[in-house]
């Protein structure tokens, strides 16, 4: 039941905000499942809530919009993983959650517009998606910096959407892939992965609902909401380790 209900949650604030499974559904699922399963449960759930968002918003989307993005991130991924002999993961996961505290904190006070770009030439999409994908692939953290940034440019909740979800879909499909490759997907994740997966798509499916003709006010603090969250849940771990 506790894998269920936090899958179904999950599954919501993916549907609704674009992200957000791997901070809901492990609150939930450390507390019920082994550990070593949880992060490849969240991988798996993720990119199938990731799928329903991008089946049900097609129409109301333009994603080849989220191409500098992408293109950006997959060379910044290998960088990332190549890192991990170098660099100390929780000193730079601390760095990041200080970081997310402390912007979705000012955010919330008021920022004034400080970046103007029209993202026609995509050098600075490209940049903003390479330093994500490092980050996704030295400690798991994609998402945050391209929200931050579309956040920045203060895009509607739909044009920060068709940029940064098909960035977290296509990402997450690469660790899947790689969950292959290094032979994770064993009997009991698929066991566990046969309620989590459905449960987070139908949880997704109600999301998006909820998020089709939200207000941007709502959406950008829900976003913030998250961001904070999440930043205040990655120093807490880094101190812990």
């Amino acid at each position: 039941m506790v894998l269920a209900l936090g899958a179904v949650i999950a599954g919501f604030v993916n549907g609704f905000a674009g992200f957000g499974t791997a901070l809901v559904a492990s609150g939930f699922w450390f507390l019920v499942l082994p550990a070593d399963v949880v992060p490849p449960l969240i991988i798996i759930s993720a990119l199938a809530g990731q799928v329903v968002g991008l089946i049900r918003l097609s129409g109301q989307m333009k994603w080849g919009r989220s191409a500098h993005l992408v293109s950006g991130g997959l060379v910044g991924v290998p960088l990332g993983a190549a890192l991990l002999g170098y660099l100390n993961p929780q000193a730079v996961k601390a760095a990041i959650g200080i970081f997310l505290v402390i912007y979705a904190a000012l955010q919330f006070r008021g920022l004034p517009d400080l970046i103007r770009n029209d993202h026609k030439d995509g050098r600075a999409d490209r940049f903003v998606g390479f330093f994500g994908g490092i980050l996704g692939g030295f400690a798991g953290l994609s998402g945050p910096v391209p929200l931050v940034w579309l956040q920045l440019n203060k895009l509607s909740p739909i044009a920060q959407r068709e940029r940064y979800q098909p960035f977290n879909l296509i990402i997450l499909g690469f660790a899947a892939i790689m969950l292959v490759f290094f032979g994770k997907l064993d009997r009991t994740l698929m066991i566990y992965g046969a309620v989590a997966v459905p449960c987070s798509m139908v949880g997704a499916a109600i999301g998006v609902r909820a998020f089709i003709g939200v207000s941007a006010a709502t959406f950008n603090n829900v976003v913030l909401g998250l961001l904070l969250l999440s930043g205040g849940i990655i120093v807490v771990q880094s101190a812990a380790f």
